[in-house]
């Protein structure tokens, strides 16, 4: 049977250290496998293989192309494949920075399904931390986080992305009140997603975790975004609504919409673009709009089958007989939130009855300030 991998992700090396060790602990004879990647700028990658009694080997490693991607690729999964054999349990220490998804996809893989089987995916917390490392705008790079050469992510970016995709999240560190308070801001930026102390951890050895269904709870097209809620301070808003967005008043408004809130992510579409399903990602003040491709009322009805399942239902959910899925669906989350203005501000976005009715002839003609950024990502 395939040897079980479990996944520890995070930005606090201690809280990553203490689940990882505590997983040693419980799982006689389970082995820890760490790429040390604060050289890999300089194509260098440190390699550690631990178990319950410490460090069993060290090697560095050097890379053509130093990034997260060649390190997967060249030498982790290589490396658990050869270990497999003499371990019940594998556990990748993940570097800092590193977002835990293109990693489990990478496990997760044809090549590897006879010999490993991807278990659960963990990011561990430290409560001290978390609230204010959410909201931080600097760079890995100006934190000393990098996880390759020429990575311009944010802190608060590469943070959101660890703790919205895991199976589960593990809060070490911190006093009951820094701990009340990240569990508060989980239940809003995570609200799906299981939390536990490092002495209470998971199970990690049963059934095959599948990626697929972990894509698609963050893939804007189909993303399982909060719901509207209020715990003290910290205020989840969502708005919804079916009428096209007016790019240049959208973009008008961009600024304050990611400045007073914390978190803010979902789905939209403009007038200029009505094929086009855009995806709205905002942390820590620093905001991106990508292209997510089309939106299923602008394919063929034959293109559906190549669709996932997930989509399709999804679609069906937000169905309208005018503008089919099209919908505007976006959710803010932060301190002491003004709602009521979030959703006049948005609403004031919205075409006008008169501007709808012109049609999209007179749409394609408006201003798009998007159009230089659309399509444009950050180096990851």
């Amino acid at each position: 049977m395939a040897t079980p991998v479990v996944l520890v992700a995070g930005l606090h090396g201690t809280a990553r250290t203490a689940t990882v060790e505590r997983l040693l602990a419980t799982h006689p004879g389970s082995l820890a496998i760490h790429h040390d990647l604060s050289e890999v700028a300089d194509g260098l990658v440190r390699r550690t293989v631990r178990d319950v009694t410490g460090v069993l080997d060290t090697v560095d490693v050097r890379l053509a192309h130093g990034c997260v991607t060649c390190t997967v690729r060249e030498d982790l999964i290589p490396r658990l494949i050869q270990l497999a054999p003499a371990s019940p349990l594998l556990i990748v220490d993940l570097w800092d920075s590193v977002e835990p998804r293109s990693v489990a996809e990478a496990v997760d893989c044809d090549e590897a399904h006879e010999t490993l089987r991807l278990t659960a995916v963990l990011t561990a917390l430290d409560p001290a931390a978390l609230p204010d490392d959410i909201t931080r705008g600097e760079r890995l790079r100006e934190v000393g986080k990098p996880a390759a050469s020429g990575d311009q992510r944010y802190l608060a970016e590469v943070l959101a992305r660890q703790l919205e995709y895991p199976t589960a999240l593990v809060l070490h560190g911190g006093d009951d009140e820094d701990r009340d308070l990240s569990r508060a801001v989980l239940s809003h930026l995570a609200p799906i997603t299981p939390i536990h102390a490092v002495g209470t951890l998971p199970s990690v050895t049963g059934a095959a975790v599948c990626t697929g269904e972990l894509a698609e709870r963050v893939d804007p097209a189909t993303a399982q975004l909060p719901c509207d809620a209020e715990t003290d301070e910290i205020v989840t808003t969502v708005w919804r609504s079916r009428r096209p967005l007016h790019p240049a008043r959208l973009f008008e408004a961009v600024d304050d919409l990611v400045t007073e809130s914390v978190r803010s992510r979902g789905r939209f579409w403009l007038a200029t673009r009505p094929n086009q399903l855009l995806a709205w990602d905002a942390v820590a003040g620093i905001v991106s709009a990508e292209d997510a491709g089309p939106w299923l009322a602008a394919l063929p009805e034959a293109a559906w089958d190549l669709v996932s399942p997930a989509r399709r239902l999804t679609a069906a959910l937000d169905w309208d007989n005018q503008h089919g899925d099209r919908v505007q669906h976006l959710v803010f989350t932060g301190p002491d939130l003004d709602t009521a203005r979030f959703h006049a501000l948005l609403d004031s976005c919205l075409l006008t009855p008169e501007e709808e009715e012109a049609g999209p002839d007179a749409w394609s003609r408006y201003d798009d300030p998007f159009a230089p950024i659309l399509n444009i990502k950050e180096t990851a």
